[in-house]
């Protein structure tokens, strides 16, 4: 039997879907169930080196932090596409863990990421999907890029190959939370406006109640139930891109990195409508 599938979704770049997607594998690794991340596609320069067969490969470091709140090993197939910036809209391919090539933007788009690339990715959440569970899938940027949808197997063309349910995640500290989830489901097609599940609004500091009016005209405006008020919650992980603001440390033990998976994890669970999420994915669980 095949393991359930969550995506998760964000209005932008540097939303919180990397530390929900952290957060829900600590939460399920507690509740009994065997999960592990997912991404399919992550441009970044944080890797962490997997040794494999005597041979050395490398994914992006938020996953393995993921696999670690999972409490499972990381492995290579959590992140089948690894892009590293290099210079002028260049980057360096890594397919598998296996340096590539490099590729320019229109080149990677037009001659690579459909054709090798998705395939790839396919091949290894169902592989994964045999093994777990659940597999929580990290998406990447904005499904809203609408001059990149149709090459977007980080979103929503996953999300509908697969048939995975969505969660989107929205970051109220910047401003303009709710214009961005209202936009970010009004561009979708209404065929992958079908597919969002629900709602998280993340990093909120301040008296909840203040947001009840938004949020009911926000639901209706969408027909989208808004699960979570995540607070903003200081904690201390690898940096994945160059929006976080903070600066990471060289290096983690595994022991620092459980106590501050669990203060989010354990933050995340306080703020969410667990039952509603369990009912998403069609997991019985007693709470």
């Amino acid at each position: 039997m095949k393991g359930n599938l969550l995506m998760i979704q964000g209005t932008s770049s540097g939303a919180g879907k990397s530390t929900t997607v952290m957060a829900l594998c600590r939460i399920f690794s507690n509740m009994g169930y065997k999960v592990c991340p997912f991404k399919a596609q992550n441009m970044t320069s944080n890797f962490y080196d997997l040794k494999e067969n005597n041979s050395v490969k490398e994914m992006a470091r938020i996953q393995a932090v993921q696999a670690i709140a999972a409490r499972v090993r990381p492995d290579i197939r959590m992140n089948p596409i690894l892009l590293r910036p290099l210079r002028n809209n260049v980057s360096e391919i890594i397919l598998g863990g296996l340096r590539n090539l490099c590729m320019s933007a229109d080149k990677y788009y037009s001659n690579f990421v459909l054709q090798k690339g998705f395939p790839k990715v396919l091949q290894d959440v169902e592989s994964l999907r045999k093994e777990f569970d659940l597999v929580l899938i990290e998406g990447a940027g904005s499904p809203a890029e609408i001059n990149l949808s149709k090459y977007d197997i980080a979103n929503m063309i996953l999300a509908e190959k697969i048939n995975s349910k969505v969660l989107l995640v929205a970051d109220i500290e910047r401003g303009g939370c709710f214009a961005a989830i209202v936009g970010t489901i009004k561009l979708l097609p209404i065929r992958q406006r079908k597919i969002v599940k629900g709602v998280i609004i993340n990093k909120f500091l301040g008296e909840k109640s203040i947001l009840n009016k938004a949020i009911l005209s926000v639901e209706k405006m969408t027909n989208k139930r808004i699960l979570g008020i995540i607070p903003k919650t200081r904690f201390d992980i690898p940096n994945e891109d160059s929006l976080d603001q903070k600066k990471s440390k060289s290096s983690y033990n595994k022991s620092y990195l459980d106590k501050q998976i669990e203060n989010v994890a354990a933050t995340f669970k306080k703020n969410i409508d667990m039952k509603y999420l369990l009912n998403i994915i069609k997991m019985n669980h007693d709470l």
